[in-house]
């Protein structure tokens, strides 16, 4: 099941069929548990729609109402060495591989809702920045009682010079406006997504492709559950929360992103999160 959060309403596609929910607002309809079980129940008394292009092909909102987006940093071994690398000259290299092997994640605070944008929007690079890469993320939703609902794809765009300067740094390099973007919709089943999900990266330059890599989320070293379950010791999430897992796949240090790039995040059967660079 997919949910799409438009301007007005909330489109909910169910195997070849959509409907169209302007009943609820998004943080009413998502902060349940047994959430795909409870939208389906809901179906019989929604409007069904048949035209859905009529409202897919305008723009569609980052699924996303009130809820913060957090960060999990070093749960990929790429992830680890390209961090490691990045911060060797400020001498905090191996803070990263001591927290690659610690039993406490790096989780980070990334953005409220209203500096995330959804797909077909624009990321932004930060102007006192000289290395900028986005970092592909499969995302979760969590109820606000820290039940995995669903999924969607995260975009963290990341200011590497700055990080790469202090470890301190990350929270500029992390948080800023047009630093984040998730999408294109809502993923919801039954079943945990399968370990074996890869997630794919292109980056386009003037319609050409410039950097391109997958990875799949059974290389990440944590379990979801894992996370969830650090972020919520001392949190609270009255509307629910969503959490970047963090990236496996990361450009080299010769790459850095520039203006009118095209970023595509694409995992299956989730969909692709498109978003250009201003």
């Amino acid at each position: 099941m997919k949910i799409y959060h438009l301007p007005k309403g909330i489109l909910i596609k169910e195997q070849e069929s959509y409907y169209l929910n302007t009943q609820q607002s998004w943080d009413e309809l998502v902060n349940q548990d047994n959430l795909y079980t409870r939208i389906k129940e809901q179906l019989p008394e929604l409007e069904k729609v048949e035209n859905p292009d009529a409202y897919l092909s305008k723009k569609i909102l980052a699924p996303i109402g009130s809820q913060e987006v957090w960060g999990s940093g070093v749960t990929y071994y790429r992830s680890r060495d390209a961090r490691m690398e990045e911060a060797k000259d400020a001498g905090g290299g191996d803070f990263y591989d001591r927290v690659y092997d610690a039993e406490r994640p790096e989780l980070f605070f990334k953005a409220t809702h209203y500096r995330v944008v959804g797909t077909n929007d624009y990321v932004r690079i930060r102007k006192d920045s000289s290395w900028d890469v986005p970092e592909p993320e499969m995302t979760l939703f969590i109820s606000s009682s820290g039940q995995i609902q669903g999924y969607t794809l995260g975009n963290d765009m990341s200011s590497r010079s700055i990080e790469g300067e202090n470890p301190l740094y990350l929270p500029q390099a992390k948080s800023y406006t047009g630093s984040t973007a998730i999408g294109p919709c809502l993923y919801l089943a039954e079943q945990a997504l399968p370990k074996s999900t890869e997630i794919k990266l292109q980056i386009k330059r003037a319609g050409e492709t410039v950097f391109s890599g997958e990875t799949s989320i059974d290389q990440i070293k944590r379990e979801f559950t894992e996370l969830v379950d650090f972020l919520f010791r001392e949190c609270d999430f009255p509307q629910g929360v969503y959490l970047m897992t963090g990236t496996g796949i990361i450009p080299s240090h010769d790459f850095t992103l520039q203006s009118g790039d095209e970023i595509f995040i694409s995992a299956e059967p989730i969909g692709t999160l498109v978003n250009r660079v201003k």
